[in-house]
């Protein structure tokens, strides 16, 4: 099968995945293509006519498609020539990229050098309640630590997508937030899935959108992700209630407050329709790869099903080398350290860059930083250029949007944040 055969195999495929006009189901296929790397940056689109001949549809709609797409960055026309994917950056990418010498595109804690350790026996270490390590549900002892019935996870990831895999079909609707975590639209867009961006802090918005998009689910989250906002949800259970919607709450960054208390899980007001995801990621160290879920039954069943499909059981060392350091490690001292980062990373980059813009974070362990009149997706490049990896805004919107804006993570050690801040203002004076 020749490229422009498969090109169509792929795009009819996908075609069904998505709702809407025709147009912007082209778009949203194409875009699929495109954002999974079936389609490579660089290539050639076929001509509008080919396309439509091709897939059924008339040429105006393939034309309607394309420019839906050079809209959100990820086309460009060439006069003469015709229309190609540009390289616009995916949410993978920023932990396939390579090692930058100053990384801020990652929001995580950069590495375990903050905890104490424990006495560490190997044995002691490979010792599972079930013998063989394959607990279902995970290490007894790590689950009362987070809460009692929970289902532990492979991260927060994991338990993002176990959830979609359970509530959600192809084609089904989503509502999020927008901006929110790049993470979750990734596996939305890989479930088929639709993420219909709304404002859930207003909840004649969220009841606009249920009522016109009947979702599968709401996802939301405690401290946002990128903006690091604290919102007030409580409204969000009472509609999901009332319309018989599931939450999906994501409380990665929760525990991760600077200013004021953690938000409520919005489970406690909504506990019979909300799954709630955690992770020790952000207090401890994402490379233990220990999150969890909580869920009323039947969801929670449900959940184990997906999650021993999927691999059958969370590493047994990982999960009790966890619960060592949770009680070695109480979070204050490092919610202290990363607020002192926070101060000085901002006020560095005022006075490096002042023509950037943001609101400092209530929570969370990143800035989301308004660049003026620059293509954030372009700006990345050149950033990394002088060795400093950011990522860019519009990995956080479902259409794209936020070109303007960089998340940039204020973990790293202060003398990295230095030296980030002056590569960062070296490449702002050529943009």
């Amino acid at each position: 099968m020749g490229r422009e055969e498969n090109l169509v195999t792929l795009v009819r495929d996908r075609l069904r995945l998505h709702r809407g006009t025709p147009s912007r189901r082209l778009a949203g296929a194409l875009a699929d293509l495109a954002t999974t790397g079936l389609l490579a940056p660089g290539s050639r689109l076929p001509s509008e006519r080919e396309l439509a001949q091709a897939v059924g549809l008339s040429r105006g709609t393939v034309a309607a498609a394309f420019n839906v797409l050079c809209e959100e960055g990820l086309c460009e026309r060439r006069h003469g020539s015709g229309t190609y994917l540009l390289g616009a950056p995916t949410f993978s990418g920023l932990l396939q990229a390579g090692a930058a010498p100053a990384d801020l595109s990652t929001s995580v804690v950069p590495d375990p050098s903050h905890l104490r350790m424990p006495a560490l026996d190997p044995a002691d270490l490979l010792r599972a309640p079930s013998g063989h390590g394959y607990d279902a549900l995970g290490d007894p002892r790590l689950r009362a630590m987070l809460g009692g019935d929970v289902l532990v996870t492979g991260g927060a990831q994991q338990g993002i997508d176990l959830a979609v895999r359970v509530l959600v079909r192809p084609g089904d609707r989503v509502l999020v937030g927008d901006p929110t975590y790049g993470g979750a639209l990734s596996v939305l867009r890989r479930a088929g899935a639709h993420a219909a961006a709304v404002d859930l802090t207003s909840p004649g918005a969220v009841a606009g959108a249920i009522d016109r998009y009947r979702p599968a689910a709401v996802f939301a989250m405690g401290v946002e992700n990128p903006t690091g906002a604290v919102p007030d949800l409580r409204h969000l259970p009472e509609l999901a209630r009332e319309h018989d919607v599931v939450l999906v709450e994501d409380r990665t960054l929760a525990a991760v407050v600077h200013e004021g208390a953690p938000p409520e899980p919005l489970a406690a007001l909504h506990p019979e329709g909300t799954i709630t995801v955690g992770s020790l990621s952000k207090v401890l160290w994402g490379g233990l790869r220990v999150g969890w879920l909580e869920a009323p039954e039947p969801l929670l069943a449900r959940l184990v099903e997906a999650k021993l499909d999927a691999d059958l059981a969370t590493s047994a060392v990982s999960q009790r080398l966890a619960a060592d350091l949770l009680e070695l490690n109480p979070p204050g001292p490092w919610l202290a350290e990363i607020r002192r980062r926070r101060d000085r990373f901002a006020a560095a980059l005022a006075a490096r860059l002042p023509a950037w813009s943001w609101t400092l974070p209530a929570g969370g362990l990143s800035l989301w930083v308004r660049l003026p009149g620059v293509d954030t997706d372009r700006f990345a490049e050149l950033a990394r250029e002088h060795g400093v990896a950011v990522a860019p805004g519009s990995l956080f919107s479902p259409d794209g949007r936020h070109r303007d804006r960089l998340r940039l993570s204020f973990a790293l050690p202060p003398d990295l944040l230095d030296r980030a801040v002056t590569a960062l203002a070296a490449a702002w004076e050529p943009a």
